[in-house]
């Protein structure tokens, strides 16, 4: 039995650790492929705030779950300590007295290959698969490979492939700049964004490809338009444009969602909704938007609270409440009596705005025959309190 060994950090996994995996199984045709993220590599230390050993655990079964045969073994990360190869592989030809091993890995991990703790105990039990990075490695794995046949004896076979250059380091980088998707697969991103591992911020574009899914086909316009307002509103008064840029892209999330969806999200994530909130899919949407923003997509709780009271605002509203609430109400798309006059107001003085948005809102449900959310009642007076308090002062 054929069995390829394919460990490493794996801090985090990517395409290029994926590229490396199928052409590997492709090429070896092993009837068992064991990806094995270590507990704590020998020769360097994991960068400070890395992922848990579990975490990368997972991560690795996101990123290879497409590769036939695979096992994610969590053997090393049991075993705790440092990650010595020749540990694993004394544990495995246990397991596996019969098995041909092939030991996968890249062109750092070859040139070192020769100083590894028991080196020539390894190369005695194991044919050595390397595989290249980028198409410049390829002489310097063919040179290394002869000298390890020559000084040990060993069996090697190169991994033929298009590599697909990436690295770790690079990646852990772009992820704190909002970029590197090009660099993961979506179900290790996600994982990432969900958990904000390695101190990353989401990639926009990601995000808006996300809510947008779950939105109504007609409802995209609006939450474009929400996110618009929002950023523009935020450099006016002074907020963090891009906490304003992604409570705007999330506050509708779960929109569409009826009441008996609402309410499942509810038990879902936990939220216990007051008597009026059970009758009301508008003002669930709000609350559980927020919560599955906070549960998928690991937003910040200024964030998660700027989704949760764009629909009722709330007394002593933050900054960037603020900011949603009113995006939400005069982005380019609303069209309605009095939306001029509240946008201008909206760049002049924000809770002026605010009281008269909430007035607005107040009004139109008491029209429509709609019981009023005492938070919106609240908010009002709190708003019309500091309105006057601002002209008592003046």
């Amino acid at each position: 039995m054929r069995i390829a060994i394919f460990g490493g950090s794996f801090n985090p996994p990517h395409r290029g650790h994926l590229n490396s995996a199928v052409y590997a199984q492709a090429q070896l045709q092993p009837e068992h492929f064991l990806v094995i993220p270590d507990h704590q590599p020998p020769h360097k230390s994991l960068e400070v705030g890395s992922p848990s050993p579990e975490e990368r655990l997972e991560l690795c079964r996101r990123n290879f779950a497409t590769v036939p045969n695979v096992e994610i073994s969590d053997i090393e990360i049991r075993r705790g300590g440092k990650s010595y190869t020749v540990d694993t592989l004394k544990a495995l030809l246990q397991q596996y007295p019969d098995a041909e091993f092939y030991l996968l890995l890249g062109t750092d991990m070859l040139l070192d290959l020769g100083r590894w703790y028991r080196a020539e105990f390894i190369l005695q039990h194991v044919t050595v698969a390397p595989f290249q990075r980028c198409a410049e490695e390829l002489p310097y794995i063919e040179a290394k490979a002869a000298e390890l046949k020559e000084r040990f004896g060993a069996r090697v076979e190169i991994i033929r492939s298009e590599p697909f250059p990436a690295a770790s380091t690079d990646i852990r980088a772009l992820l704190r700049a909002r970029g590197g998707t090009p660099l993961l697969t979506d179900d290790v991103y996600a994982y990432i964004i969900k958990r904000r591992l390695y101190g990353a911020k989401v990639d926009f574009a990601w995000l808006r490809e996300k809510s947008y899914a779950m939105l109504k086909p007609n409802r995209v316009a609006h939450v474009r338009g929400c996110e618009q307002e929002a950023v523009s509103l935020a450099k006016r008064w002074g907020a963090d444009a891009d906490d304003a840029a992604e409570a705007a892209i999330l506050h509708d999330c779960t929109k569409k969602e009826k009441l008996e969806g609402q309410l499942a999200l509810c038990a879902k994530y936990g939220y216990e909704p007051d008597p009026l909130e059970k009758l009301s899919e508008k003002l669930l949407h709000a609350k559980t938007g927020a919560a599955l923003a906070r549960e998928e997509f690991g937003v910040s709780a200024q964030v998660e609270d700027a989704i949760r009271w764009h629909t009722t605002g709330r007394p002593g509203m933050t900054l960037l409440e603020k900011i949603i609430y009113m995006a939400d109400y005069i982005e380019p798309t609303r069209e309605f009596d009095g939306v001029e006059t509240l946008r201008a107001l909206a760049y002049a003085d924000l809770d002026r705005a605010m009281l008269l948005g909430l007035e607005m809102s107040i009004e139109e449900n008491e029209r429509n025959g709609n019981r009023i959310h005492a938070n919106s009642v609240e908010a009002r007076d709190w708003f019309a309190g500091q309105v006057q308090e601002k002209e008592d002062t003046q």
